[in-house]
């Protein structure tokens, strides 16, 4: 057990004293540094040896007066002479060294001065013998205080995975398989992580495998059996007659080396790369990522894109900050200076109780468990300041994992979320430690976190946690749409929705633990919840769907950051488009909107009155599928559906190679257009035989046999609606071309373009079922569906392909509220605006409609004509101008608001109405 702080400050002076009158001619160096490693209760053979040989360039060997592999090496001078000297003299040695030899520490001394080099960190210190006491923190890598600072993408993460990844392939092949496997390799993360971290005296399991197992690595097996043996077996009950090298190792607990597994039969390379394993700061790495970065050890293809399958912190605390630690932090600096009130928040603090309904390898909780053990320790520094009065350490925390609930499908993760918690916990420990100088641990252990092998969504989640002992649910549910989702996940949704929503399909697989939630908390309204989500659940069909239904339950969102990506650091992977949502069944009296200039910047938090589903502040209203518009306008229609394998379709080139084979089909072809066409100016052509008579078809023969190709491809069709098509393969699948010119708008369109690029068509160009088209609009119509108003509505309501805008007739256009009443002189205006723009692009026949919105290639004229057409639109809405976008959809709401109440407006129960702070 390591030494306090002041145990080693009077072991130092102690140090000091005895030798104050030494020089290197009556005094031995071993014994110096023998009692030097003694100030921080270690003994020095058990990590250090004297007098290491090491090569030197040429044929020269050298000998490095005290190294510690990994950690430390020494190089000591007679009294008086140059350290400088005997600095070049260690560094020398390094270009011999392996990789996992180098050392973090160089310390120089001659008896009575000391500079000690911190080459990670690119400081030194210098002190003299007499102030050593002053200075012992700067060995706390002796003492096992290191302080450490984790980052989401230290090199050590990678290079650790890769060395484990290297040793699970080898056990792999070798025969240890499945579960065997996996339970056998978490208990040697443990072990790893318990040599750096002081749950094990630092470096015992290297040295146990350096020395009582064989070089072949053919006794290595059975060794570490005795080695899980004996961390499971407590100390009273271990033989009498057991090997010092094992009684050295504390005794864990925590079933986490109950069961007995087979020995793997290891070689020399596997107990090698083992001990290249050992070498690692296992310290380093945060237990906020130790399952993810098991994970990708497991999973060959999960190590090749390590950083992006675990969460950066920095995205975990969106969720934690604003759901429970903000409100926390500033609850202790209120009364941080009342003693008695500050002993009854700490109480506070114990009854705190969180779950993860999809907890993976534990990385929330962990996180959480961290924030709350922090928070704690800042409570007890002002609770017991430092020298003011005696206490025992062990007795002020009153945090522990048991108050952590998790919910996993897969059991491997679920085991790993349960190590990592106690990992935490000991770092958390370690910190107390550092903050009272007293050494505390929780090793046996006693408490446990409650992480179920279970699917969260066919589980009752009340006989995990009863909601009355609850505090918080988060987390970060799958990531799956609902049209990728397999069977089983199709069956969870059928089954979480069963008899409330009908048309649950639509929905992605998140909703349900959304659902599951509110339904979960029920009468239990101090429960709040906050879960990452795909922005796809506040867009589009599904945000009507689901939020209609939640704020019908009683739901009030109490936070929520607007979509950000949720991003991994690995190379070529793309960011996921992600949204937090915090509610409850209470309303809460302070309401903020992260918000994020873009997806990738970092938020600016903005206090509201009201969040609603689609995350702005504006009234709890759905916007639901109409088939009709809500205004008086042009009715929308999609494109015609070809369905037809591709075979009615031409290029350029292949109509042109084409009607070299067969001239008479040249009435039959009509230009032909789809969203990508439309904006990047592509030219396309198809046969549009919907007119054509049986006879006038059969003279064709190069027509006839598209036709036939059409035919089949539809009868190999799975979709029995496309089979049915077959029995006409000369025309599309559905027809709903204009008779007349019509306005096209394209279905997606890039979210980097600031406006969607709509354009009139005359009706021979066959518009197709990638875009949607408006015949009879006007210039009128035109002009407001480019205007600023239609595009905050557009992006606010729209569904999304990845990020890019999604726009839909029975959500965007038929819900659309319209300009009530505008007089004839504005709507006039807004025409001669639109034509404005029309103009503007006609300037650059040249360039396409995708050059022309480019928001780094839009002409000046052209985003003119656009700000004045933006000004002639808002007029006709309101005299006051709008000053930003939020200030455009919170009024676009309420007055979608006014145009549909009662009909759809969301009713919540007016029975929750109660306030909390």
């Amino acid at each position: 057990m390591p030494l306090s702080w002041n145990e080693i400050r009077n072991r130092a002076i102690e140090f000091s004293q005895e030798y104050q009158e030494v020089t290197r001619e009556n005094a031995e160096t071993q014994s110096f540094y023998n009692a030097f490693f003694e100030i921080f209760g270690i003994k020095r053979s058990r990590v250090a040896s004297f007098e290491a040989p090491v090569k030197m360039l040429g044929t020269r060997r050298g000998r490095i007066d005290l190294f510690w592999k990994g950690t430390l090496l020494v190089e000591h001078k007679s009294s008086g002479k140059d350290l400088g000297v005997a600095r070049t003299q260690a560094l020398d040695y390094f270009p011999n060294l392996k990789e996992e030899e180098l050392p973090r520490y160089i310390l120089v001394s001659d008896f009575q001065h000391f500079e000690l080099v911190d080459l990670e960190a690119n400081v030194e210190y210098k002190f003299s013998l007499a102030e050593l006491h002053q200075h012992v923190e700067l060995f706390g890598f002796i003492a096992g205080y290191q302080k450490r600072v984790f980052r989401d993408q230290d090199p050590v993460n990678i290079e650790a995975s890769e060395r484990m990844g290297k040793l699970h392939d080898m056990l792999k092949d070798s025969g240890y398989t499945d579960h065997d496997l996996e339970q056998y390799l978490v208990r040697l993360l443990f072990c790893l992580f318990a040599d750096d971290t002081n749950i094990f005296e630092k470096d015992s399991l290297r040295f146990y495998i350096e020395e009582h197992t064989k070089e072949d690595g053919s006794d290595l097996g059975s060794r570490l059996s005795d080695l899980f043996q004996t961390l499971n077996t407590p100390r009273e009950k271990r033989y009498k007659t057991l090997d010092e090298s094992l009684a050295q190792f504390p005794y864990v607990n925590g079933n986490l080396f109950a069961e007995r597994l087979p020995n793997p039969a290891f070689n020399r390379t596997m107990r090698e790369i083992l001990l290249s394993a050992c070498f690692f700061d296992w310290g380093r790495i945060s237990p906020a990522i130790f399952g993810s970065l098991f994970q990708s050890v497991m999973d060959k293809e999960r190590r090749r894109g390590i950083g992006a399958h675990y969460t950066t912190e920095k995205n975990i605390l969106k969720i934690l900050k604003p759901l429970f630690l903000d409100g926390l932090y500033e609850e202790f600096q209120s009364l941080r200076y009342e003693p008695r009130k500050l002993q009854n928040f700490h109480k506070k603090l114990q009854t705190l109780t969180f779950l993860d309904p999809a907890c993976g390898c534990g990385n929330f909780l962990i996180l959480a468990y961290r924030e709350l053990r922090l928070l704690e320790i800042e409570v007890l520094k002002a609770l017991y300041p430092t020298g003011q009065q005696a206490f025992d350490v062990a007795e002020l925390s009153r945090i522990n994992v048991d108050a952590f609930y998790g919910i996993e499908i897969e059991e491997f993760p679920a085991r790993i979320a349960e190590v990592a918690l106690w990992l935490m916990d000991h770092q958390m420990n370690i910190r107390l430690s550092e903050t009272f100088g007293q050494y505390y641990t929780r090793i046996p252990l006693q408490a446990a976190a409650h992480i179920h092998h279970a699917n969260a969504l066919q589980l009752d989640w009340e006989t995990v946690v009863p909601k009355e002992r609850l505090s918080y649910i988060l987390g970060n549910p799958p990531f799956v749409g609902a049209m990728i989702m397999n069977e089983a996940q199709r069956q969870d949704i059928e089954h979480v929705f069963k008899d409330t929503i009908r048309n649950a399909g639509v929905l992605d697989y998140v909703t349900a633990w959304y659902f599951k939630a509110v339904k979960y908390m029920g009468e239990a309204h101090s429960i709040r919840t906050a879960f990452v989500s795909t922005n796809s659940i506040t867009q589009g069909e599904q945000a009507s769907i689901l939020w209609q239904q939640l704020l019908n339950e009683g739901v009030k969102i109490h936070f929520a950051h607007r979509t950000f990506a949720w991003s991994s650091e690995a190379r070529g992977k793309a960011a996921v488009h992600c949204v937090i949502v915090g509610f409850g069944l209470e309303d809460c009296t302070r309401k903020i909107i992260y918000d994020y200039q873009d997806i990738k910047a970092d938020p600016h938090a903005v206090e509201v009155k009201n969040i609603n589903p689609y995350l702005v502040d504006a009234p709890n209203v759905v916007v639901v599928n109409r088939t009709t518009p809500l205004c008086n306008v042009p009715a929308m229609r999609f494109g015609s559906m070809p369905r037809d394998g591709g075979h009615l379709i031409f290029t350029d080139e292949e109509k042109d190679a084409f009607l070299a084979l067969e001239p008479e089909a040249e009435s039959w072809l009509r230009p032909y257009t789809g969203a990508q066409e439309f904006i990047n100016g592509w030219r396309r052509w198809c046969l549009w035989l919907t007119n054509i008579s049986p006879n006038e078809l059969r003279q064709l023969p190069r027509v006839m046999e598209r036709v036939m190709e059409v035919r089949a491809f539809r009868l190999a069709s799975k979709a029995a609606t496309t089979r049915k098509f077959a029995q006409t393969p000369a025309v599309f699948c559905q027809i709903a071309q204009p008779d007349s010119d019509y306005l096209l708008v394209p279905r997606v369109s890039s979210e980097r373009r600031h406006y969607i690029p709509i354009g009139f068509l005359p009706a021979q160009v066959i518009a197709n079922d990638q875009v949607l088209t408006v015949e009879y609009a006007t210039h009128y119509h035109f002009g407001v569906m480019s205007s600023e108003m239609h595009m905050e509505w557009t992006r606010y309501v729209c569904g999304r392909l990845k990020s890019d805008y999604r726009y839909s007739k029975d959500i965007v256009y038929n819900n659309f509220p319209w300009p009530q009443n505008p007089t004839p002189q504005q709507m006039q205006v807004i025409e001669a605006k639109a034509h404005a723009v029309l103009d503007a692009r006609a300037q650059f026949p040249k360039s396409t409609l995708a050059d022309l919105y480019d928001p780094l290639s839009m002409p000046p004229v052209l985003s003119k004509a656009h700000q004045a057409l933006d000004k002639a639109v808002d007029v006709t809405y309101r005299k006051q101008p709008f000053e930003t976008e939020r200030s455009r959809v919170e009024f676009l709401f309420g007055l979608y608001q006014q145009l549909t109440d009662p009909l759809i407006t969301a009713i919540t129960k007016t029975s929750r109405k109660r306030k909390i702070n």
